[in-house]
């Protein structure tokens, strides 16, 4: 099937992915656009998993203050290399994760950094509310609000603000694939007004 220059475009617009990528997705999904985004999200993730190990040791620290003066955000972000901390795609990603933590409040940046003691204290509530259904059935209901609960606290697991179909881990592994270097947020806080920093 021969494939349209215009499709390819489409599918860099749409992802950001490098104009070979697209072609090669588009055309293993013969042209059907949906199909190439699956398998570029797919290819992204995987070349993630491939870099994790590399150590990160550039990137910046970026600050971002909503416009009511009430909220505020600094977060470190690393890469590999200083070229990359320069990288628009890479800036943009930071900028972004610092919007995200302003509308969102996550706790967490991963469910690895959420103490054992607050996630038994989570279940032990979950098994309280679905006390009385059958054992297998409450187990299925508890770990699938577990999994709610992750999303609301720990950044990497929440929705997108810009497109909820997309979890910012999966929009880190999209650049990851793209860029080709590990990327990691490192930490960050959020201040609010009024609120204590916990």
């Amino acid at each position: 099937m021969a494939i349209s220059v215009d499709l390819i475009k489409q599918l860099r617009d749409k992802t950001n992915a490098p104009m070979m990528d697209c072609k090669k997705a588009i055309t293993e999904a013969n042209g059907d656009m949906k199909t190439a985004m699956e398998i570029l999200k797919k290819r992204g993730q995987i070349v993630a998993l491939k870099k994790a190990g590399r150590s990160a040791k550039e990137g910046i620290v970026e600050s971002y203050i909503h416009s009511n003066n009430k909220i505020g955000v600094l977060i470190e972000v690393n890469c590999e290399t200083d070229f990359v901390a320069r990288n628009e795609d890479f800036r943009r990603f930071v900028k972004d994760a610092c919007m995200q933590i302003a509308a969102s409040s996550p706790a967490y940046v991963s469910r690895e950094e959420v103490p054992k003691s607050t996630i038994d204290r989570e279940k032990d509530i979950l098994k309280e509310q679905v006390k009385g259904k059958p054992e297998n059935v409450m187990e299925k209901i508890v770990t699938g609000k577990l999994e709610k609960f992750y999303s609301e606290v720990c950044l990497l697991d929440q929705p997108f603000i810009k497109d909820d179909k997309l979890t910012i881990k999966e929009y880190l592994s999209t650049l990851i694939g793209k860029i080709g270097e590990n990327i990691i947020i490192r930490r960050f806080i959020r201040f609010q007004v009024g609120e204590d920093i916990g």
